[in-house]
């Protein structure tokens, strides 16, 4: 049995992270019986485990509170899942440091870094920076397996496939352009940019994901996430909320 003291020592947590974790219902100590000691138990410090384990991947507190509230709640499960990603965490940070290392020596002189070498990089990169910006909300709308399967694809894009994503990118934003310019939302560039921007968005949503009616939704959450909406107000002010009638009426007709 552990006090919040000792328990903070152990795990690294401070006592104040314990207490809150006490009231808001997420790890819930015993109270000892001879005094009004908190104690923390093998129940408790197990429950702490899955915890830290959950909040190193990024997950709310709320959230994972409900998960292992859950009556099917399967630790072994979750562990394996859990070693899974940290291994493929390992293995993509490998690849970062062999990249780092052969760009160190290639400016050093001592070797030159091949096209593919800088191809990879990009790929892990787009991999990284598309996870850190939305892999949560993708994970919990389409599923692990779903994500997992996407950043592999992503992965084993071939340099001509990444090509064509990023001429289908910069088609996309150039047409939205004028279509803003033009002012409108069912005009022939705006068609172009809402065509262009599906078949890019395919390249990070799990394949098939990019319904008409998953598209619209998608557009219309550029006007109410800031996240989207700075990224298309970069295109052309106000283009978010005109992006949004775009694609609406694309599918309308």
């Amino acid at each position: 049995m552990y006090t919040v003291k000792e328990l903070a020592r152990l795990t690294g947590l401070t006592p104040r992270t314990l207490r809150y974790y006490d009231s808001i219902g997420l790890l819930c100590p015993r109270r000892g019986k001879d005094n009004d000691y908190r104690l923390y138990g093998p129940e408790e410090v197990d429950r702490l485990q899955q915890i830290l384990l959950y909040r190193d991947m990024g997950l709310p507190l709320e959230e994972i509170k409900n998960l292992l509230d859950e009556p099917g709640f399967d630790r072994e499960r979750t562990l394996r899942e859990h070693l899974d990603r940290l291994l493929e965490r390992r293995r993509e940070v490998d690849r970062l440091i062999h990249t780092v290392r052969s760009t160190l020596q290639s400016i050093e002189g001592g070797t030159t870094m091949t096209d593919q070498e800088k191809f990879e990089g990009m790929k892990r990169q787009a991999i990284r920076e598309n996870e850190a910006a939305y892999g949560q909300e993708a994970r919990e709308k389409y599923g692990e397996d779903a994500m997992d399967e996407h950043n592999k694809r992503l992965a084993n894009m071939t340099e001509e496939e990444w090509e064509q994503m990023k001429t289908e990118e910069e088609g996309y934003k150039a047409a939205l352009r004028r279509a803003v310019e033009a002012g409108d939302p069912a005009g022939e560039d705006a068609r172009k940019a809402v065509k262009l921007h599906a078949a890019w968005l395919a390249h990070y949503w799990p394949k098939g994901a990019v319904t008409p009616q998953a598209h619209v939704g998608m557009a219309e959450m550029y006007t109410q996430d800031e996240r989207f909406t700075a990224y298309y107000e970069a295109v052309a002010p106000g283009c978010a909320a005109f992006f949004a009638k775009a694609v609406k009426a694309y599918y309308q007709e």
